[in-house]
């Protein structure tokens, strides 16, 4: 007897919906996602938002980094590179929302081709400098260059709208957050199923391997860098428009550190663990913050104490925990956990 699983043919292992259930609890998910702005407190939806933004710049991330393996410590600077030029477009040339950020994407991306191609000879330690050093460039650009961005009094963006209809609230933005969520991760799981997305992993494994096979390291190490890019600067586009308001230190190279934390946490080489890790690290910090505030309840010498220095801090201890204790992540995690619901009443 055939088994519910059984798969005949490679196309139908590496399918996005192998079975009807996954089909039904997406369709469900998906629907209960609609309607949260229907019953959620606005702050909820205020951080539901933050975390689709940081959900799409990880996915990127996650993909130069989990799947192709080239490390990157400059991942802030292809978000700010969207958000300004967003910010750029939509207050000086008056072009809509529906333009801007697809150009953001698009510009951060190229400044990612030509990020990729110097950087082709470079692994480890020093590909990681010198992502790095092209982050402390683009922020000091964005800082300096003040006839363009304003420099340290930052941009006021005017409020999106669509088809004629105003954006300006947390409600109807979470919609567009969530289409953009929704199709990026669509497109980066087809991604990693495709000729382009083996080629990346074969990379990752083993360069040298994949080279003598056929893999073309030049053309798929840039692409990889573009669309890593690309996704970096959607999500900086979006953040414009959501918080109204740009600055120089929204950009900093914490911010690169904490789209790390994020795929390390949540689990590298996984479109799941990005969403996870986004997620998690967006609402870690009001945790940190109650706990704090607990803390100095009982504690009074710790009261008043809490400052960004604390989720720094508790962003470090994460990495290394994860990296000793589940180097897989929230990804590892939940795929035992799958496992065990799914193999029950039985332990193997």
């Amino acid at each position: 007897m055939r088994s519910k699983t059984f798969r005949e043919s490679y196309r139908e292992d590496i399918k996005v919906f192998q079975t009807l259930w996954v089909k039904l609890w997406l369709t469900t998910f998906v629907a209960f996602l609609l309607s949260v702005p229907l019953w959620a407190d606005p702050y909820v939806i205020y951080m539901i938002n933050l975390a689709g933004v940081s959900v799409i710049a990880a996915m990127g991330l996650n993909i130069l980094t989990g799947f192709t393996g080239q490390i990157s410590l400059g991942h802030s600077a292809f978000v700010a590179l969207g958000a300004y030029t967003s910010a750029i477009l939509a207050t000086r040339l008056g072009l809509p929302f529906w333009l801007c950020i697809p150009a953001g994407g698009g510009v951060a991306a190229f400044f990612g081709i030509l990020l990729g191609f110097p950087c082709l000879r470079l692994k480890g330690l020093y590909l990681a400098m010198a992502t790095m050093s092209f982050g402390v460039v683009i922020e000091y650009t964005v800082t300096h260059w003040e006839s363009m961005t304003m420099g340290v009094r930052g941009i006021s963006m005017p409020k999106a709208s669509l088809l004629g209809i105003s954006l300006g609230d947390d409600a109807r933005f979470f919609y567009v957050i969530l289409a953009f969520v929704l199709l990026l991760t669509l497109a980066a799981k087809n991604l990693v199923r495709t000729r382009v997305g083996r080629a990346f992993v074969a990379i990752r494994d083993r360069d040298i391997a994949a080279e003598v096979i056929g893999v073309n390291l030049t053309q798929y190490k840039v692409i990889s860098f573009a669309i890593s890019s690309f996704y970096g600067g959607v999500a900086g586009g979006l953040y414009s428009y959501y918080m109204g308001y740009l600055h120089p230190e929204n950009f900093t190279i914490l911010l690169s550190i904490e789209y790390i934390a994020m795929i390390i946490i949540g689990g590298m080489g996984s479109i799941l663990g990005a969403i996870f890790g986004g997620i998690f690290l967006t609402v870690i910090p009001d945790v940190i913050k109650a706990f704090a505030e607990l803390l100095g309840q009982h504690l009074p010498f710790l009261q008043g104490r809490y400052d960004e220095e604390w989720n720094i801090a508790t962003f470090g201890a994460l990495i290394m925990l994860f990296l000793i204790v589940e180097p897989t992540g929230l990804n590892g995690i939940w795929g035992r956990i799958k496992t065990c619901f799914k193999n029950w009443p039985f332990t193997y």
